[in-house]
């Protein structure tokens, strides 16, 4: 009985024998005497305590959660979601909660709200999920709820919301949450929904990473959605990929163009020069490629009558990994009859520059290389800077290039550039890889700010028409930006006969071992002896255009689910 236990003599009797025997002063019994009462009172507090509390309570208080790996930690919430649920009858996954409002609209509509300020006649539900708890005490709880890339505090008190306290001892952060209760602002300010009732939604049976220590790379693009989840940086990435997106294809839309979807697969290989991706069609019974480019189809398309085409969707080039490459890619391109490059570069200087100006309200931004200590100012004020390659190639080297391309001459001299300069070009060094790699060296370095490198020899642009003025030379021009290409032009080749030759001259480098070079394109040669109209086309790489916009130095940062090796670090997955 514990009344009878508080009520007894607290004095032990070899206590008070000490005491008649003289072994100990009056006042040394009186300090043993309150001592000893102290403590037979905490031990009837104490017994009183565990009396009321439940068998298992004490068990579950000794768990701290943060020292439990990750699957001894799932394990225990689940256990403990599921003995929540069984006592309540509550379910831990609902099918269902009525939200009347985003968490953005809740900050915009009552933002006008003061310090203390409630209203108490709008009731308001919202959900998302926490990213922070804090307990005040048992019945004061502040939560961060986090939904559409906008947040808001929760504020739970036990009175307000006696009906469904018991969930706030099973949810944690990282879970997803239902609040319904009324706005209105604290004492310091801060913009809140008061609480009257709480559901769980959706349990995070993981604990999340702490937000200021951050994950990975590695693990960052394996689990992206961790990353967004605690990377805010990462988040805001991706909104600007879709307004670059958005931007381009109203700017098509308004000059009337047509969006259109072109195959991704195909019998034959062209439109560019990159080594494909193999897969079969079983039904077919016939190997096929995914592609490299659209450009063929959407050329068919302008033939067969649609004027204005464009196309916005993934290409795929079986090549290597780097900071701006992955073999699965974004590209926008349109193909527009009866223009031609001078028409297009126009086009590209207006839509880059207004796209820069409305996604960031200036002409100028700030890029951090990897690498570099200071940011690079990149100014897109147009006009852009143009270059001619071949002339300005031949002021930096000093010398003349032997003409014409095709010869043996100018391959050996230009062999021996590389050489003279150390320019590493590898096997095969055919005459249009080594001009590649000389203007790689000496122009695009060049090319900070946005800058057209223009007219490039016929025996690199295999389906860009020949210069009106320049001899041997194509109306083409690739714009770059930060040294990197992120835009591709010319007046479309239309004559089915030089088109003809120019695949054929193309063979002499795959003959020379260059396996990117596609085979002739019997059916697209076809199409063009239907008559192609003088076209201008072109294309724009989404995923280099949004690292410089979102000033990320790896492209992966831009791709959602960039292309990883398997996490056992083999060549593939087995079974």
């Amino acid at each position: 009985d514990l009344t009878n236990l508080a009520m007894s003599d607290p004095v032990p009797a070899q206590t008070q024998q000490a005491a008649a025997e003289g072994e100990i002063s009056k006042s040394e019994l009186k300090r043993r005497q309150k001592a000893e009462r102290l403590a037979a009172e905490k031990a009837v507090k104490d017994a009183a305590r565990a009396a009321a509390a439940p068998a298992d309570a004490s068990a579950e208080k000794k768990v701290n959660e943060a020292d439990l790996d990750p699957n001894q930690y799932k394990e225990y919430r689940l256990a403990v979601l599921d003995k929540w649920s069984a006592e309540t009858g509550r379910p831990i996954y609902p099918h269902k909660f009525h939200a009347t409002m985003s968490v953005p609209q809740f900050r915009h509509q009552f933002a006008h709200l003061e310090a203390t300020q409630k209203d108490d006649k709008t009731d308001i539900a919202i959900c998302g999920r926490l990213m922070s708890v804090r307990a005040s005490s048992k019945h004061l709880i502040f939560y961060t709820l986090e939904a559409d890339g906008a947040s808001v505090q929760v504020f739970c008190n036990h009175q307000e919301d006696e009906s469904t306290w018991d969930v706030h001892d099973v949810i944690r952060r990282g879970d997803i949450v239902g609040f319904k209760g009324q706005p209105g602002r604290t004492k310091t300010g801060e913009l809140s929904l008061f609480s009257k009732h709480v559901e769980l939604l959706s349990p995070c049976l993981h604990l999340l990473p702490d937000a200021h220590i951050g994950i990975n790379k590695e693990t960052r693009y394996r689990q992206r959605y961790l990353d967004l989840l605690t990377n805010p940086k990462a988040k805001a990435i991706f909104p600007i990929r879709s307004k670059i997106i958005n931007f381009i294809r109203r700017f098509l839309d308004e000059r009337g163009f047509l969006e259109v979807e072109t195959p991704m697969m195909d019998i034959q290989v062209g439109g560019a020069t990159a080594r494909p991706f193999k897969t079969f069609h079983n039904d077919l019974d016939q190997e096929m490629f995914m592609r490299i480019a659209p450009e063929l189809y959407l050329k068919k398309l302008v033939i067969g009558g649609y004027d204005r085409v464009y196309e916005i969707g993934r290409q795929f080039r079986n090549e290597g990994i780097d900071l701006t490459h992955n073999p699965e890619f974004t590209t926008c391109e349109f193909y527009m009859a009866y223009a031609d490059y001078h028409d297009l570069i126009e086009m590209t200087e207006k839509m880059i520059a207004d796209m820069v100006m409305s996604i960031h309200g200036s002409y100028k931004i700030w890029y951090h290389r990897m690498g570099d200590e200071k940011p690079t100012l990149v100014d897109f004020t147009p006009p852009f800077r143009r270059i001619s390659m071949v002339s300005e190639l031949e002021k930096i080297l000093g010398e003349k290039i032997p003409m014409p391309l095709e010869s043996d001459e100018a391959n050996a001299f230009l062999r021996a550039q590389c050489e003279k300069h150390n320019v590493q070009c590898s096997a095969p060094q055919t005459t249009a890889r080594l001009l590649d790699k000389l203007v790689g060296e000496y122009i695009e370095i060049q090319c900070d700010s946005p800058t057209f490198i223009m007219d490039h020899p016929e025996i690199m642009s295999p389906l860009a028409k020949n210069h009106r003025d320049i001899l041997g030379a194509t109306e083409r021009f690739e714009l770059f930006v930060l040294q990197k290409e992120i835009a591709n032009s010319y007046t479309e080749l239309n004559d089915p006969r030089i088109q003809r030759a120019r695949f054929e001259e193309q063979m002499k480098a795959k003959a020379a071992g260059d396996d990117e070079v596609p085979g002739i394109d019997e059916p697209f040669i076809t199409a063009l002896e239907h008559a192609l109209p003088p076209t201008g086309g072109w294309g724009l790489g989404i995923d280099r255009m949004t690292m410089f916009l979102s000033n990320s130095d790896n492209i992966k940062e831009v791709i959602l689910f960039p292309a990883m090796r398997p996490e056992d670090g083999s060549a593939a997955h087995k079974e």
